[in-house]
């Protein structure tokens, strides 16, 4: 039978945004939460999220088709991912992230032409504003954007805990470790681990509830401070997870001169990111990461795995070597 060329892949990535923002709009809804408690029909449903019946039974049957939601006899279940993943009562809520997507990276995707063409930020400094300054205007923002981090590093710290040889470690520090969802899988898989994260001293009650949540208050600690003006405190590992990629080169490397100097020999770095193949072409969530750099930072770029071994090198780490962690992330070690 000949070949024929079909324009099915090129629709099915041109038209991806309906898929995307079906699953947007119903994480904003809360609906995994609402089915969480058990199965629903979906008058019952649509009325308790508040939506007009033309286009609910649709909006439910769509995220079965693709997979969040099951049905049975009338009745809709959240699929066993969603279940885990997008109920908002469970410590596995990976939401966040997803709520941070809908309200502010859909939208300034909207100006990637304009990023292309410009090379600048199309956020909140397109208009003189400064990101954090947005994210951080009050407790309630803070707290979406640190949940948004947690579920996005959610998957990469269970897997960090399983992977990297702690037994050979005794402490940890995670730079910009948001609530500390790193330190917290690691002390749970290893009760020989303590250590804690260095962030911005108004994240400190929020991960100190995450902390208590789990009764690892014991065994973490928050280290308030600036990783660009202050010096880091010491530890065993230093995690520096989705950091580099928000800055420029030149930042990269004193941010890594800066987990040199904290470690003792023998100690290591972690660096976890979208980190690119080296021929540029089989992560295209790296490459499209990279992408949202350009729309949310003035200078940040994701990077190839041999970008960050000559970066190491140069920063005084004596050897590295990469693993693959899942989604299109990997972690980058270096041995000091």
């Amino acid at each position: 039978m000949r070949h024929e060329t079909t324009p099915e892949s090129i629709l099915r990535v041109g038209l991806g945004f309906m898929a995307s923002k079906a699953l947007l709009t119903a994480v904003e809804l809360d609906l995994f939460s609402r089915l969480a408690d058990g199965p629903r029909t979906g008058g019952d449903l649509a009325e308790a999220l508040g939506l007009h019946p033309r286009g609910a039974t649709d909006f439910f049957d769509a995220l079965v088709a693709m997979g969040f939601l099951e049905r049975s006899e009338g009745e809709y279940r959240n699929s066993p991912s969603a279940d885990t993943f997008l109920d908002r009562g469970k410590a596995t809520y990976a939401g966040g992230l997803l709520e941070m997507a809908n309200s502010r990276l859909y939208p300034f995707w909207g100006s990637l032409t304009e990023a292309l063409r410009t090379g600048r930020p199309q956020n909140e400094q397109k208009h003189g504003g400064e990101v954090f300054d947005a994210i951080y205007r009050d407790q309630a923002g803070l707290e979406r954007f640190l949940q948004g981090m947690t579920g996005l590093s959610m998957g990469m710290a269970l897997l960090i805990a399983e992977r990297f040889p702690w037994a050979d470690h005794r402490t940890v520090l995670d730079v910009g470790g948001a609530v500390g969802c790193v330190p917290v899988a690691v002390a749970q898989r290893h009760p020989h681990m303590s250590g804690g994260v260095f962030e911005l001293p108004r994240v400190r009650p929020v991960f100190e509830e995450y902390v208590a949540s789990f009764g690892l208050q014991d065994r973490l600690t928050f280290h308030g401070g600036d990783f660009f003006t202050d010096d880091l405190p010491g530890a065993d590992v230093i995690v520096l997870g989705q950091i580099l990629h928000g800055w420029g080169l030149e930042e990269k490397r004193l941010l890594l001169k800066k987990a040199y100097a904290a470690l003792p020999e023998g100690g290591a770095v972690l660096v976890y990111d979208a980190i690119i193949d080296d021929d540029r072409r089989e992560n295209a969530f790296g490459l499209l990461a990279s992408l949202n750099m350009l729309i949310e930072s003035q200078s940040g770029f994701e990077y190839t795995a041999a970008e960050g071994h000559a970066w190491l090198a140069e920063a005084g780490f004596s050897s590295s070597q990469i693993e693959p962690l899942t989604g299109g992330y990997s972690m980058l070690v270096g041995i000091k």
